[in-house]
């Protein structure tokens, strides 16, 4: 019982650790229409990514590695990449080129870095 219960207050510590990164990065990103904040969010399953303006708190477009299309492409490094093409995809048909990227409080290693590298590939530039 005592490894479950050390188990959960470490898993509640990371995720605090994580939210207490991203307010740090957040209160100096601020996406705009010109310029949208690329946000990413991964869980141990899949991950997502958003083009948001905060000016007017809108989502200007979406992808996640929860589509049919991307669930079923390799590991969730090559999932991930291809969702960094996705979004820059649909950035480029909302008329987005610039973006801010806003990796969530996340290390930019793995799979956060594979969907930012697909985004840059797909032409997005940050």
């Amino acid at each position: 019982m005592l490894g479950i219960q050390k188990k959960l207050a470490m898993q509640l510590t990371k995720l605090k650790r994580r939210k207490r990164i991203h307010s740090r990065v957040r209160k100096n990103i601020s996406g705009t229409a010109a310029r949208p904040r690329l946000n990413v969010f991964r869980s141990n399953k899949f991950i997502y990514a958003q083009l948001i303006d905060d000016v007017t708190g809108v989502t200007l477009a979406q992808a996640s590695s929860f589509e049919a299309a991307i669930a079923q492409e390799g590991n969730k490094a090559a999932q991930s990449a291809a969702v960094g093409k996705l979004i820059a995809e649909r950035a480029k048909a909302a008329g987005v080129s610039n973006v801010l990227f806003d990796r969530g409080g996340y290390l930019f290693h793995g799979r956060v870095k594979a969907l930012a590298n697909g985004a840059r590939e797909a032409g997005l530039k940050f």
